[in-house]
């Protein structure tokens, strides 16, 4: 069997053994022996709750540096959404985009464009789903965690990638198509606000390998970034094409919005997600047509990479939104990556029950 990659490891020369991660740990996957932490990897599902709650600062969470973009002779950024909600005063997400390039990427594609185009498919597949209620797939960390703990549920998770992932398969195709370059050439790098995205990029599910190249933590990246928005006369490009929508997945609740679905539950918090998906199981929910469970409080804004409060953050997008021009699905852009499959999972989730 292969070596399951983890992002949340346990630093042991500051581990106290106090316990209090054994405590919070949602799927039972720690320990302590002879006095230290002991993370099961069997059992892990990188939702970064011990890095919350260890006093120590004994849990941490792996992701790419930042030159590691280096690898590649053309560099894409893909910002989370999340993103947007770390800065203050933030007049445009177009500042955002054009910091990246500055930093280092020859382009930019938004996560919440890979967003609007899963909202779209999501429009389209939800009718015909007969387990219900329908359950999201966007967020690992859930995912994970039914695997692991309910996987009698795998069957109503809905069969579609992240946005993540559809956006690093149209980031590459597109660039490779305007510039006239080999997709073998061109490095795609998320900007993760939580761990589980990394792990999920070294161990996809639904797919048999991700197509995004590395990650690196909003957290790491964010002193460079901000030193970006603070030069003067910064020129944006404008025109930011993502919908209001797509960046509203960013907040609990988003993706529910995006896809238009009347008969929904939006729940955010593992702890809370947990107690859903436990009634969902004993049947008590069956006219629920989708849930959106994300692991993180707040939703992404949430994550345990990202650096500012996540009510902050949240309030941040929700201004955000009310000044993007874009208001409505770009569909019919959706389109090409819904009929050509980029969407869909190209296999089957499958259960890991070793509670």
């Amino acid at each position: 069997m292969n070596t399951y990659f983890h992002s949340v490891r346990l630093d042991r020369d500051k581990c106290k053994g106090c316990t209090n991660c054994i405590k919070h740990c949602p799927t039972e996957a720690i320990r302590v022996r002879n006095g230290k932490a002991q993370i099961i990897d069997e059992r892990c599902i990188d939702c970064g709750v011990c890095i919350r709650v260890c006093p120590y600062h004994a849990k941490v969470a792996y992701t790419d540096p930042f030159s590691d973009i280096n690898r590649f002779k053309y560099k894409i950024a893909l910002p989370a959404p999340s993103l947007y909600g770390q800065f203050k005063n933030l007049s445009s997400i177009d500042r955002v985009i054009t910091g990246l390039k500055l930093m280092g990427f020859d382009d930019v594609y938004e996560v919440a464009k890979g967003a609007d185009i899963v909202s779209c498919a999501i429009r389209e597949k939800i009718g015909g789903k007969k387990n219900l209620p329908v359950i999201s797939s966007a967020c690992p960390a859930i995912v994970r965690l039914i695997q692991v703990r309910f996987p009698n549920l795998i069957d109503n998770i809905i069969d579609l990638q992240s946005p993540m992932e559809v956006a690093a398969n149209a980031a590459k195709t597109e660039y490779a198509e305007k510039h006239g370059v080999p997709v073998s050439d061109i490095g795609v790098f998320f900007i993760t606000p939580c761990p589980a995205k990394m792990t999920s990029i070294k161990n996809p599910y639904g797919v048999e390998k991700s197509s995004v190249d590395g990650a690196v933590s909003v957290i790491d990246i964010y002193g460079l970034l901000s030193g970006q928005l603070k030069k003067p006369g910064i020129v944006t490009e404008g025109g930011n094409t993502a919908s209001v929508y797509g960046v509203g997945w960013a907040n609990s609740g988003g993706e529910c919005a995006a896809a238009g679905i009347d008969n929904y539950l939006a729940v955010d918090g593992i702890g809370n997600v947990i107690k859903v998906l436990e009634e969902i199981e004993n049947l008590k929910l069956g006219d629920l047509q989708f849930f959106e469970g994300l692991a993180c409080p707040g939703g992404c804004v949430g994550g345990p990479l990202t650096f500012e409060n996540p009510f902050v953050a949240r309030t941040r997008i929700k201004k955000l939104s009310s000044i993007i021009k874009s208001t409505g699905l770009p569909c019919a852009y959706a389109q090409r990556y819904i009929d050509d499959g980029t969407v869909d999972f190209k296999q089957p989730v499958l259960a890991r029950p070793v509670m």
